[in-house]
């Protein structure tokens, strides 16, 4: 009896495809749904849970998909504080490219070797440069915060704020009117609040150490 040749009766899964159909799913429609992941895929549900824990374990692949190309090599290559410039830069951009998943990933459990590691590396860098241990998981979350807003803002309409000519609106509406306007305006924003955040921990930093 002769083999059947040609394309197998079912889709060949793999955590790749799960990950990237998951991501494309993310881009286009902010949400994950199981059982719409399984229609992409052209499986049944079942079919996907022998190759990951769970929508957990789907989210994880999507997360390391957005996060592939973060810096965090930096964090041991560099101060602290040009370490924190340069993975800021490249969070926004890695989030940015894919905004829709900023509110998924947001809210869901980091795990996976590829993001603890990240994170190791921060909480390294940061507690080598002397910020107390109980300070540091806020500093990395206050951090990351301010580049989730900074990515979603990359998408944001050019004109963020309309002012008409509403009566005691005068210093908004010269403020807005002088200010620069598409990517340029998202990239200001940015610049403005990443130089004043790394400032800010420089002086926690400073202020710590004269108190010991």
């Amino acid at each position: 009896m002769s083999r059947r040749v040609g394309r197998p009766s079912s889709p060949q899964l793999d955590r790749a495809s799960i990950g990237a159909a998951a991501l494309e799913l993310v881009d286009e429609d902010g949400s994950l749904s199981m059982p719409a992941l399984a229609r992409r895929l052209g499986v049944q549900v079942s079919s996907i849970y022998h190759h990951v824990e769970g929508r957990a374990g789907v989210i994880g692949l999507v997360r390391d998909l957005v996060t592939a190309d973060i810096d965090a090599t930096c964090f041991d290559a560099l101060p602290w504080d040009e370490a924190l410039d340069t993975w800021a830069r490249t969070y926004r951009d890695a989030f940015a490219a894919h905004p829709s998943a900023v509110r998924l990933l947001a809210t869901e459990t980091i795990g996976g070797d590829q993001n603890l590691a990240m994170y190791t590396a921060a909480a390294a860098a940061l507690l080598r440069a002397g910020f107390p241990v109980d300070r540091v998981m806020g500093i990395i979350v206050g951090v990351e915060n301010f580049l989730l807003g900074a990515a979603l803002d990359v998408s944001a309409p050019d004109e963020p704020i309309h002012v008409g000519d509403e009566p005691g609106a005068e210093d908004l509406r010269r403020a807005v009117a002088a200010a620069p306007s598409g990517p340029d305006r998202s990239l200001q924003a940015f610049d403005l609040g990443r130089a004043a955040m790394i400032e800010g921990l420089r002086a926690l930093l400073v202020a710590e150490q004269q108190g010991q």
